[in-house]
């Protein structure tokens, strides 16, 4: 998996994010100093949580043969501050008429999404510089 962010020359803070054929913006709020052009990084963390963990329990019902119906996850997201650690807070909405079991089944296996695994598992980075000259226009 692999995403480029490329920054916009004519705006604080606005990248033009890459991942396989799609595009996206991102920003930082006003508030921050950015133009608003997009969600900020750490609201895509969110947004990715919250779309993984979804997705798992949809997959999941799919797998069982169950019928899901409609589901929301909201994330709601507290970067760590000094002796605080990060904090996620998922809210998993489901449809009436699931069963006990269909629910704490649904409940297990989202905090088994790949994202969610990612966040709270070992993580490792291999960073390095690269100087590169512009792209000719």
């Amino acid at each position: 998996m692999k995403a480029t962010s490329r920054r916009n020359t004519a705006t604080t803070f606005t990248h033009q994010i890459d991942i396989r054929q799609h595009h996206l913006t991102i920003d930082e709020g006003i508030d921050h100093g950015g133009e608003d052009e997009g969600p900020s990084p750490q609201e895509l963390l969110a947004a990715a949580l919250a779309s993984c963990t979804a997705v798992t329990m949809e997959m999941y019902a799919k797998h069982k043969g169950w019928e899901l119906g409609p589901v929301e996850v909201q994330c709601e997201y507290t970067p760590a501050e000094r002796g605080c650690p990060t904090k996620f807070k998922l809210a998993l909405r489901l449809p009436p008429g699931l069963s006990d079991e269909q629910i704490e089944r649904l409940g297990v296996i989202a905090a088994k999404c790949p994202v969610h695994r990612t966040l709270d598992g070992e993580v490792m980075f291999d960073e390095r510089i690269e100087i590169v000259s512009p792209a000719a226009a």
